[in-house]
């Protein structure tokens, strides 16, 4: 799933490419990813690209006086094209949900497609006047590289928090733009168990969080920056150091990176820089091995 600092490169990447363009035409070629239907999504056409932003894991595309806002969910993608068909594109089984042709294509820019594989459908598109419409933006937590973003406001967010770290960092409604892969390689580079309790936090691992959760992203975003959109995913999974992979060594330590896991996710982190040494238990594993 794209996280923050995907989706601001790609934002980044529109905002070079899109403003000042004109939208030609838009295609819902899978109208189950439309989320809003007035305005309409086509009401977007004729409208001129002015800003490209990021609220949390959301892409909002600002034309005119409307805005598309994207989330890409688990398995979406947006695709940018330097050449499309003058065909429309035909609903069918493949992976296009979305399309945007510009109105003047140039050699490097035709518009966009936004996909999705898999057979659980989730990617969402809303066009509205103002982002906050979306439900999901208007639960969103503060974002975590905004710069009034401070210690004081993590400690604020975790005081009454009862709930484990991992739970805790990947909640939208707490912080804005984390998922689970970033939530792995914050702990780790924090040294915390994905387990422990947010309101437990002493002091000095308050501390250490919030500048892993700093850190961290803004690698992540800076490893990202100036790639073009089908460039992304591979930097993202050659940038993670324990998400994703379970067996091989800690980058830090040398012991084996360890994995929990649950009904549709999974964690990773390593017990030597983690847990004291601790294996934790993988609890799927344990209910089958009942």
């Amino acid at each position: 799933m794209p996280e923050l600092p995907e989706v601001e490169a790609l934002s980044a990447f529109l905002a070079e490419h899109l403003v000042g363009r004109q939208i030609g035409r838009v295609y819902a070629v899978a109208v189950n990813v439309l989320k809003t239907y007035d305005p309409p999504v086509t009401a977007l056409q004729g409208c001129t690209v002015s800003a490209v932003g990021r609220r949390g894991k959301f892409l909002v595309v600002t034309a005119g006086d409307l805005h598309l806002v994207v989330h890409l969910a688990r398995a979406g993608w947006l695709r940018w094209q330097q050449k499309l068909s003058a065909e429309p594109p035909r609903p069918g089984k493949g992976p296009l949900a979305l399309r945007v042709a510009l109105a003047d294509p140039s050699p490097d820019a035709a518009g966009f497609d936004l996909t999705e594989a898999g057979t659980q459908k989730r990617l969402a598109v809303y066009c509205v006047a103002d982002p906050a419409e979306v439900p999901g933006i208007a639960r969103l937590g503060p974002d975590p590289l905004a710069a009034d973003f401070t210690e004081e406001s993590l400690a604020a967010l975790l005081r009454a928090e009862k709930r484990q770290l991992k739970g805790v960092l990947r909640d939208q409604s707490v912080l804005a733009g984390i998922g689970n892969a970033y939530s792995d390689e914050i702990l780790h580079a924090a040294k915390l168990s994905p387990f422990k309790l947010a309101a437990k936090l002493t002091g000095t691992e308050l501390a250490t969080l919030y500048g892993a959760i700093g850190a961290t992203l803004r690698e992540a975003v800076e490893r990202s920056r100036g790639l073009a959109a089908g460039e992304l995913k591979a930097e993202k999974k050659t940038g993670l150091r324990v998400h994703g992979r379970a067996g091989l060594p800690c980058p830090v330590c040398g012991d084996t990176i360890r994995e929990v896991s649950f009904a549709d996710s999974a964690l990773q982190y390593c017990p030597t820089c983690q847990t004291g040494g601790k294996v934790l238990a993988d609890r799927r594993m344990s209910r089958l091995l009942k």
